[in-house]
């Protein structure tokens, strides 16, 4: 019940923000002004229900330095994407034509941010964390990370190709990074500078949801394997490759700072839990 109550408060934050952000396309400062208003709502509530439900502080989204870790996370976010892209350019897969849309820039911002703090929030602020107190990290991030890919399997342009490589590159990926810092402020700030770098700057097709007119005016062609085909390069083999390489390092981080939960075995005492800093 515990688990069910925390998870039903977050989802409906984040499906009423989601469809507010999506029902004003063509008003960028409304979206903006929504997807941060969804954001700040759904850090709000899960903070809340988990005060309430865990009668604990909620370390993982302790203000002390937050603003720092969100900037650090987006900027790994941001490189790693523009890495990617740098790669698909340098092989003939992307094509910029000239400027875009700035308005489109500042819709995004607001879209992302909403997405990004909501799905990191539900995937590894609860499932992770919850499913791993019973299984430990490892198959936590196993499970959750392929629950990631699957849900995108929703998307329009999706492939079961592209939710594998989502389940690998970000499922995979954002929880590896959530173990390794133990708090949610990096893994959101990541999240959002992945995003916001393929829609609101690179203007590509993010997860299979269409093009994005962001501030570059852009295509991509080429193979799938290269630039992703319609899923966009979420579903390039260079995106995979980038996002096992931050796993193991993130990983190899939380093996280092002593993080990683064994599983836990039925005669095992209540697992104790991991201190966050």
């Amino acid at each position: 019940m515990r688990a069910l109550k925390q998870i039903l408060a977050v989802v409906a934050v984040s499906l009423v923000g989601n469809r507010a952000v999506m029902a004003v396309p063509g008003n960028p400062w409304l979206s903006l002004a929504l997807g941060v208003a969804t954001a700040v709502a759904a850090l709000l509530v899960y903070g809340w229900v988990v005060r309430r439900t865990e009668r604990r502080a909620v370390t993982e989204l302790a203000r002390a330095g937050a603003g720092a870790r969100i900037a650090r996370g987006a900027l790994i976010g941001f490189a790693m994407f523009a890495a990617v892209i740098v790669n698909i350019a340098m092989l003939g897969g992307y094509h910029v034509h000239g400027m875009g849309s700035v308005s489109g820039l500042v819709g995004l911002f607001g879209f992302m941010a909403a997405a990004a703090t909501t799905e990191e929030l539900i995937f590894r602020g609860l499932l992770l964390r919850l499913v791993e107190e019973r299984l430990g990290t490892w198959l936590s991030l196993l499970l959750t990370g392929v629950l990631f890919g699957l849900i995108h399997l929703v998307n329009p342009d999706a492939s079961l190709w592209g939710a594998t490589a989502i389940a690998i590159e970000a499922g995979f990926m954002l929880a590896a990074c959530y173990v390794a810092t133990r708090n949610l402020w990096v893994p959101i700030g990541l999240h959002f500078g992945w995003n916001f770098a393929a829609g609101g700057i690179f203007s590509v097709v993010v997860s299979g949801n269409g093009e994005s007119k962001g501030l570059l005016d852009a295509t991509t062609s080429g193979p799938t394997l290269l630039s992703g085909g319609d899923f966009g390069p979420e579903g390039s083999l260079y995106t995979v490759m980038a996002g096992l390489v931050l796993t193991v390092v993130f990983m190899w981080l939380a093996h280092r700072r002593g993080r990683i939960v064994p599983r836990r075995r039925a005669v095992d005492a209540p697992a104790a839990s991991v201190t966050v800093s």
